[in-house]
């Protein structure tokens, strides 16, 4: 046991993976106490979601960068697996810590044990203090006037300009690295990676996972794609998009981080778009923070009783990118291949799963939540709840996206499903959206041939419309 003088603090890590603009990192310093850093990871309590096959990949490389940049303040990244709360009481014990520190976490799983850590360390009269980390703002900060939480976007987005946007980010505070060093677990014998190294080589081959490679692609983005964002943004094959969600998840970089950044470096048009998305993000939380059901039950509760298909084939076609329809399959293999889809497609994908095909968005929600190097369990189910018309802020149900009317507004030259699906390269511009469509002769020209080469489609477009309709309206009368 240490002199009480000289007990340290537990800077207990979370969605934070960073050292700069940490406000928990920074509170733990500001003590003048040495500072244990540690990991637990927690995959039982989350259920069902526990870290998919992607983000364990990407959870893995966050880790060991941490760790490196902890090693070079002469300090250690501490590794536990289990029950979270039990493994910081655990470590508290160890180490003789006079208090914890950590990041506030959105997630049920990661709140409940917040407060039974809260208890236990009160019931000692030890410290337990959290600041958030993750949210451009305190979770309970935005109200509506009458006190309760947000159900439509844009008044949360005037609620937070009214607020005056999130505070400037804080430089890092270097801590003092422990004397005490209590027993870590090996990031290896965690086996988050997969056992065939080649299996998600795509992945490695598009990204670095860190707060390096995070501030990075930040500059990137700000130096090449912002001023024209409002153009490319939803141009598929452009590149126009950030591609910042899976180092914002895992907190390589901090949303307060971008926002400044994005508003120093262009405040303009193209940078007001782009920090409404961050604020979708936001809201994403808030609703989360709110509706601790969000990730599987619907918002309106009306939409408990639809009845949805029992379609395993079309559910496993939709998965593997062979649904017959190009701008869907791009997309979904697209996720396959790098662990993340560009999000207009996701729009697209999501509402075929659950508009033409008639299959739960909580099957659709889970499959990305697998798949995604981005899968934070806020906007996951935030924005399929949206595709569905059961969350907050919805379109109407009616409102179906024509997959192919949506190729080519947003992929007119093709250039996005020639990259993912190139069985349809020789297809022309206009042709590659709906081959079905297409001569049979011109078809052959081009090296196609539906049912071999590329499938028909599992659906007629046009019919499965009509079908949603009828289901949601159906739907709609019994709720009424």
């Amino acid at each position: 046991m240490q002199p009480a003088s000289e007990a340290p603090v537990l800077l207990w890590f979370r969605n934070d993976l960073r050292l700069a603009d940490h406000a928990a990192l920074n509170a733990a310093a500001a003590t003048g106490r040495p500072v244990v850093p540690v990991f637990v990871l927690d995959d039982s309590s989350a259920g069902a979601w526990a870290p998919g096959e992607a983000s364990c990949w990407w959870l893995h490389h966050s880790l060991a960068a941490l760790a490196q940049q902890l090693r070079a303040q002469g300090s250690q990244l501490v590794l536990r697996r289990g029950r979270a709360d039990a493994e910081i009481e655990r470590l508290v014990e160890e180490t003789g810590a006079a208090g914890v520190f950590a990041g506030t976490a959105v997630e049920p799983s990661a709140r409940a044990a917040h407060e039974r850590l809260a208890t236990s360390l009160g019931a000692r009269e030890l410290g337990f203090r959290c600041v958030h980390t993750t949210t451009l703002f305190d979770p309970d900060a935005l109200r509506t006037h009458a006190g309760g939480a947000f159900s439509v976007y844009s008044p949360f987005c005037r609620a937070a300009s009214a607020a005056g946007g999130p505070a400037p980010p804080a430089a890092a505070e270097r801590i003092r690295a422990a004397t005490v060093r209590p027993p870590s677990d090996r990031l290896d014998d965690w086996k988050l990676l997969p056992a065939d190294p080649g299996r998600l080589r795509g992945l490695q081959e598009t990204w670095t996972p860190g707060e390096a490679a995070a501030r990075a692609r930040l500059d990137a983005f700000i130096a090449e794609k912002l001023s024209h964002y409002m153009v490319r943004r939803d141009r598929l094959g452009a590149d126009g998009t950030s591609m910042l969600s899976p180092h914002l998840h895992f907190g390589e970089i901090s949303a307060a981080q971008v926002w400044h950044a994005t508003l120093s470096a262009d405040p303009g048009r193209d940078s007001d778009k782009f920090l409404r998305e961050l604020l979708w993000r936001e809201f994403s939380m808030h609703l989360l923070w709110h509706h601790a059901d969000l990730p599987q039950d619907p918002l309106r509760h009306g939409f408990a009783g639809m009845r949805w298909r029992r379609d395993p084939a079309g559910l496993t076609a939709w998965q593997e990118g062979r649904t017959g329809v190009p701008i869907v399959d791009a997309g979904m293999r697209q996720l396959r291949a790098i662990g993340w889809m560009h999000n207009r497609a996701r729009m697209i994908a999501g509402s075929f799963l659950v508009k033409h095909l008639l299959i739960s968005w909580q099957l659709g929600e889970a499959w990305f939540w697998d798949r995604l190097v981005d899968a934070d369990l806020a906007n996951n189910s935030a924005s399929w709840q949206w595709v569905a018309g059961c969350g907050a802020d919805p379109a109407p149900y009616f409102r179906i996206f024509n997959p192919v009317l949506q190729s080519k507004k947003h992929d007119p030259d093709g250039t996005y499903i020639r990259r993912w699906v190139p069985e349809l390269t020789e297809l022309d511009d206009d042709s590659i959206h709906a081959p079905w469509e297409v001569p049979a002769t011109a078809l052959r020209r081009a090296g196609v041939e539906l049912g071999q080469s590329y499938p028909h489609p599992i659906v007629d477009l046009s019919e499965s419309r009509l079908r949603a309709l009828d289901a949601y309206a159906a739907m709609s009368r019994g709720a009424a």
